[in-house]
């Protein structure tokens, strides 16, 4: 057995170093460290906190940190500092997504996943956290993923072994036996059970503390049926109340945010009276959800885009009948229901189920967010300030301001005017270090 692991753990120094090496190949020249001081010029800088447009700013950043926003004749450039002139292009927040699968690939069919291994989806996730990072998409949450593949993904991140966002990460969705968050695409014969499986608030509150042993961000569960599970709906409540209750209660005992996916209007209150924290998808929410996410002042995170590539480029991958007629079932009633969460207030994210769509491609909602009801500062806002304020980490991410981390992207053109200038970023900054200019 030790050699065993010996062998795995030289197997994995190996791919560390491997790794790392070509995220430096990759990285830019002339990339700036952490350590370094960067002065930024910009010539439109969004402060996505007052909701207004500065001109002709100079941003400092300092060990990985904005340590000076203001106007360029009044702020100096320190001694030393590597200046970069962004004099003709609109600058704002790194992007923040809410609601990713990094280590999923959405050109597979549904049983190709079953000859994926563990270290197969890693470094799957591994090439897909640098697609996102080279977007502009600096800050992901991500929710799901099969043996803490994402766990490790994000400790590679940090390490320095790959590039890729900052991540939040879930581990293994709880979900019930058959439901959303189970396997269910083989026969009996297989006994096949996905690793997040849990039934009972006894087995909830042990598949928390499980989750939160191996390194979990947050929590998330399955709620409802959903889009891309057999044998399932949408609507369908999964999960008693009593069950819900045990589980929110063991997340926020340990500290840990609870997400839960949510189509169904019934599945949906359930979570919000038991006091989720974001509800994922609300495709199918009612009236008295709507009220009670204003009053409880719980997040949504509706993936209003996705069905677009789902319906363009499932059928090509041999995606089933059954989730193609699901997705095209609930598609337009979700982007309804989005904007009356708009009109009333409800505090909405970015989150775009990416591993569902391109990885890279989660921009492609702000403009659908714009359609729906949001103006594109309010999309900005929500891809940013309120973003980072689902995910708790508010105080130091999500805004170009003194103190807080350097994540900074730029576009050549107005993104106010059109959002869906979001989609091709010019330059990335994230904690300081340029990953593209």
């Amino acid at each position: 057995m030790r050699s065993v692991v010996s062998t795995l753990f030289a197997m994995a120094c190996l791919l560390a170093g491997t790794l790392a090496a070509a995220a430096a190949v990759d990285a830019p020249a002339g990339t700036a460290t952490p350590q370094s001081t960067t002065a930024i010029r910009a010539g439109r800088l969004i402060d996505v906190a007052s909701g207004k447009v500065r001109t002709d700013q100079l941003i400092v950043v300092q060990g990985g940190k904005i340590v000076a926003v203001g106007p360029a004749g009044a702020t100096a450039v320190p001694d030393g500092a590597k200046v970069i002139d962004l004099s003709g292009q609109t600058v704002l927040p790194g992007l923040i997504d809410t609601h990713t699968h990094l280590t999923s690939d959405p050109t597979t069919p549904p049983y190709h996943g079953y000859g994926i291994s563990a270290p197969r989806r890693a470094l799957l996730g591994a090439r897909f956290a640098r697609d996102t990072l080279l977007a502009g998409i600096t800050t992901v949450r991500n929710v799901g993923a099969p043996q803490y593949t994402d766990v490790a993904l994000r400790d590679a991140i940090n390490a320095g072994d790959v590039i890729g966002p900052r991540m939040l990460v879930s581990g293994p969705a709880l979900g019930i036996t058959g439901g959303h968050c189970d396997r269910n695409l083989l026969a009996p014969e297989y006994n096949e059970r996905a690793d997040g499986v849990a039934d009972g608030p006894d087995g909830v509150r042990t598949m928390v503390r499980r989750n939160v042993k191996y390194g979990v961000d947050l929590i998330k569960y399955c709620g409802t049926g959903g889009v891309f599970s057999k044998g399932d709906t949408p609507g369908a409540q999964q999960y008693t109340p009593e069950e819900v209750a045990a589980l929110v209660n063991e997340a926020h005992l340990a500290g840990r945010r609870v997400a839960v996916h949510a189509h169904g209007a019934d599945g949906i209150k359930v979570a919000i009276r038991a006091g989720v924290d974001t509800v994922e998808h609300a495709s199918l929410i009612d009236e008295e959800g709507l009220e009670l996410a204003k009053r409880n002042g719980t997040w949504l995170s509706m993936d209003i885009y996705n069905s677009e590539y789902t319906q363009a480029e499932g059928p090509k991958r041999g995606e089933l009948e059954e989730f193609l007629q699901k997705d095209r079932d609930i598609a337009q009633i979700q982007r309804d229901n989005f904007r009356k969460a708009v009109q009333k207030g409800i505090k909405l994210t970015m989150g775009t189920d990416a591993g569902v769509y391109r990885h890279g491609d989660n921009a492609k909602q702000l403009a659908w967010m714009v359609r729906y009801g949001m103006t594109p500062m309010q999309a900005i806002q929500a891809a940013t300030k309120v973003g980072a304020e689902a995910l708790g980490i508010e105080k130091t991410v999500g805004q170009i301001a003194p103190g807080y981390s350097a994540d900074i992207i730029a576009v050549p053109t107005d993104p106010l005017a059109e959002v869906s200038a979001l989609e091709h970023v010019a330059f990335v900054m994230k904690q300081g270090v340029v990953y593209k200019q």
